[in-house]
């Protein structure tokens, strides 16, 4: 990596790579359970607004959901950088840890599956408005063959799509 690119990527709080002890692998502890905590309760926030079909409500959120998802991959790394010494003075911990990811990476399955039915419901539809645009534009004529003519490229009409709500 050349040095414009390291100097545009930001800066992230490292702790040096030392053997933590208890209290340090209880505060890394603590740090990872609150950026889950933090990330999980916005989550459920964006899930539950795009159940309910208020998109653009659930679009605010991104700014703070990527603040959260930075804070919560710094601890990760932070975690991981210090495994093996929390696996040997704070085993129990650890265990506690891995529980609670679990069910943090359960949520955000839901999460996941919950953003790909708006999205596949969206394009349908989305869809579907166009094939009934692309009718209306296409005259009905038949083949020689008594089928159905295929439209032109004259005859189909580029349907526009406002991304912004």
């Amino acid at each position: 990596m050349n040095q414009f690119n390291a100097s545009r990527r930001p800066m992230q709080a490292q702790r040096p790579n030392v053997a933590p002890g208890n209290a340090e692998a209880r505060k890394l502890a603590e740090d990872l359970m609150d950026a889950m905590s933090a990330l999980l309760g916005l989550i459920e926030r964006e899930t539950e607004l795009v159940r309910a079909g208020k998109v653009r409500e659930a679009m605010m959120l991104e700014s703070k959901k990527q603040e959260l998802s930075r804070n919560y991959v710094g601890a990760v790394g932070q975690l991981k950088a210090n495994q093996p010494q929390l696996a040997k003075s704070a085993p129990e911990l650890l265990s506690t840890l891995h529980r609670h990811h679990d069910a943090f990476r359960a949520m955000l399955q839901v999460n996941l599956t919950v953003l790909a039915t708006a999205h596949a419901v969206s394009e349908s539809v989305v869809r579907g408005v166009n094939a009934e645009i692309q009718k209306r534009n296409v005259p009905n004529t038949y083949t020689a063959a008594g089928r159905r003519a295929a439209p032109g490229p004259r005859h189909i009409t580029p349907l526009a799509v406002s991304r912004s709500l």
